[in-house]
């Protein structure tokens, strides 16, 4: 068990006084698909429990230090346009929506450089000719049910919404961001994204969680609990380049859950970053459910100190000619503990298939851990399939040969180690962002 004092009936009661939060807090919805959708997910979270290390998918996550706080429904925050523009990417100034504590914020919101074939938006902003297209999608994807999704689903207020129209090519790329602003009370805050590019459609966006520290003497900045849910579909065709970066206060709580389900001929990649919060989980579901579809995902993790950060992920190649590649990279300092699971799926009917999965793992200190269990599960017969991990250290030979031609010790050690993650940076496809993630690594690689 996680904490010793925290059996199964006090795991129930905390599930439901956060149901109970969100419930209190949730608006009256008037649309009966979203009243059912809630309701269904209300009597989820009934049935299902926390997850302790006792949980397989868990084992390696401790969330003791979650479960001893009691959170509140985060509530709205002022946060002017001068902050916002902080986090708001220079390529996406007129295509960004922005959402504090989970709350849209209309007059930080700009997407006048997008053409009315896409909407870019909110949920409750939809006019109800959209309203009625959603219901095909919103809360429709396949995959294991789990608390903390079911509990987004049963309290949240509204949603970030992208709907790309059929064959239309979106050239800007696209900022859904999410800021969290601390309080003096530990608060719940649950995003919620919908993205549809429909048939022959082609767009890149970006989503970031960003956080905000309150500067003063009476505001004790506690901890905070991110708990989000993206679902994105992609029709026949469509293509899709997603950035997710976490970027949450060093004390808070990060708890993500990404679902994806791509038709015949689609093509959608991922750009994973994690660097912030002191506990952090995403997990990544994608459905291949169409011949000849391809799946790329890229993703970085680096943390230090005390934090943990968890990267699970299962993709299932369902029909024939499926495609997917992934490489995950961490890089762990201090007495951080890293944990990556990736599952790869190719059932009898996925012949002709390529996969290919890799984790590789850079420990910078002596105490840093990483829990590393990449695994493809094999029935076809007639594919091209291979997985592995690596764990090292800086190697003393490539140091050697830098100091050779100059730098100090420390010079060489923060050139090696931005050449790991530059190979991951390196494909946001983002100019600006990456950047400025490459310009983070470098001064958290300083500090360290």
């Amino acid at each position: 068990m996680n904490n010793p004092t925290l059996d199964k009936t006090s795991q129930e009661t905390y599930l439901d006084n956060l149901l109970q939060q969100c419930q209190a807090n949730s608006p009256v919805i008037d649309a009966e698909y979203l009243q059912n959708l809630r309701k269904n997910a209300v009597s989820q979270v009934k049935e299902l429990s926390l997850p302790t290390r006792r949980d397989e998918e868990w084992r390696f996550t401790d969330l003791s230090e979650l479960y001893q706080l009691e959170f509140k429904t985060a509530k709205p925050e002022k946060v002017t346009q001068q902050i916002a523009d902080i986090f708001i990417l220079p390529e996406a100034q007129k295509s960004c929506i922005v959402f504090v504590n989970g709350q849209y914020v209309s007059e930080l919101s700009n997407v006048s450089a997008l053409s009315t074939d896409i909407y870019v938006g909110n949920l409750n902003n939809l006019s109800d000719t959209q309203k009625s297209k959603i219901v095909k999608y919103l809360g429709k994807q396949e995959g294991e049910k789990d608390a903390f999704t079911a509990l987004n689903t049963a309290g949240f207020k509204d949603a970030a919404v992208i709907w790309v129209n059929p064959n239309i090519v979106v050239e800007t790329p696209i900022q859904l961001l999410f800021i969290a602003v601390a309080s003096d009370t530990p608060t719940l805050i649950q995003p919620r994204t919908l993205v549809v590019a429909e048939k022959g459609s082609s767009l890149s966006f970006v989503e970031y969680y960003g956080r905000l520290e309150q500067c003063s003497d009476v505001i004790q900045n506690q901890p905070y609990f991110t708990n989000s849910v993206t679902e994105i579909w992609l029709e026949d065709n469509a293509q899709i380049n997603h950035s997710r970066i976490q970027r949450e206060l060093a004390n808070s709580f990060h708890i993500g859950k990404s679902a994806i389900t791509q038709n015949q001929d689609s093509r959608y990649t991922c750009n994973e970053v994690n660097l912030g919060a002191k506990l952090s989980r995403h997990t990544l579901q994608i459905l291949q459910n169409g011949n000849q579809t391809e799946t790329h995902l890229n993703g970085l993790t680096m943390i230090d100190n005390q934090q943990i950060s968890d990267t699970h992920s299962a993709v299932l190649l369902n029909h024939p000619y499926g495609v997917t590649n992934q490489l995950h990279k961490c890089i762990i300092d201090g007495n951080a503990h890293g944990v990556f699971n990736g599952k790869i799926f190719v059932p009898k009917p996925a012949q002709v298939t390529s996969a290919t999965q890799l984790n590789r793992n850079l420990l910078l200190s002596s105490k840093a851990r990483i829990n590393t269990k990449p695994e493809l599960q094999i029935t076809a017969d007639n594919v091209k399939c291979s997985h592995g991990a690596t764990i090292s250290q800086l190697e003393a030979d490539e140091l050697f040969y830098l100091q050779s031609r100059g730098l100090n010790e420390t010079d060489a050690r923060h050139l090696l180690i931005d050449a790991f993650a530059a190979e991951i940076l390196e494909r946001i496809p983002v100019n600006s962002l990456q950047e400025r993630l490459t310009q983070c690594v470098a001064c958290r690689t300083v500090d360290a």
